[in-house]
């Protein structure tokens, strides 16, 4: 199975989210912000950074780049997309997920270890985990507060749109401790903490086992990969 990445002026995370496809067993593809080409890739992945800058609003000029037009066809399709950091504000900028993203209301930036709660295991990238687990993903935002109108708030947890939620401390104001949220059909998912930080023994979170050995993260992309499997 082949995931796409896209690529952004001033996307950090791109060959980190490469490498995390390929260390879950499927082949990442690179591809480019400026073109209208998917290069029929299964499942899409919009990376963590700071496209264009930051300029506007934070996801805001990423969400009209070319390639967006067929981001949107594709997840209206039914094919997974993952959106990391920067990726879930251009999801939402793009109106395939509801919300937004705002300034950390502490107004600094922020970069830890971050302890999650996985509230549904329904989405294509969740569905490997189980109901409940808690499971540590690295953090790294200066925009990363979720908002919404008390109404869509109100939808979102009523229909189990939550799929993580941030524990111990909110780091960033988020209503509802919301760190990330899946559209209806369970295929789109966005999320701030960046799953691509944590998929290799000796580069991800500290664990009671060992130093650095955190790999929760792998399971967003064996959970796209297997999903793929099954329908193929």
């Amino acid at each position: 199975m082949r995931i796409g990445v896209v690529t952004f002026p001033g996307s950090l995370d791109d060959r980190d989210a490469q490498r995390a496809v390929r260390i879950a067993g499927a082949e990442p593809v690179a591809l480019w912000h400026g073109t209208h080409d998917l290069d029929g890739v299964d499942a899409i992945v919009l990376p963590g950074g700071f496209s264009y800058g930051d300029y506007l609003r934070c996801g805001a000029i990423a969400s009209h780049s070319p390639i967006m037009a067929e981001v949107i066809q594709a997840a209206e399709r039914g094919v997974p997309v993952l959106g990391i950091c920067n990726g879930f504000q251009m999801l939402t900028e793009a109106h395939l997920l509801p919300g937004g993203l705002i300034r950390n209301d502490h107004g600094s930036f922020i970069c830890r270890d971050q302890r999650l709660r996985v509230e549904n295991t329904s989405t294509a990238w969740s569905n490997g985990f189980t109901d409940r687990q808690e499971i540590t993903i690295p953090l790294k935002n200066g925009e990363g507060g979720f908002i919404a109108s008390a109404a869509e708030l109100e939808r979102l947890e009523g229909e189990n749109h939550v799929v993580f939620r941030y524990l111990d401390v909110n780091p960033n104001g988020s209503l509802n401790n919301i760190a990330g949220i899946t559209n209806a059909r369970g295929n789109v998912v966005g999320l701030m903490p960046h799953p691509e930080h944590a998929v290799e023994p000796g580069f991800g979170p500290d664990t009671p086992d060992a130093m650095r050995s955190g790999v929760d993260g792998l399971t967003f992309f064996t959970s796209a990969l297997e999903g793929l499997l099954a329908r193929a």
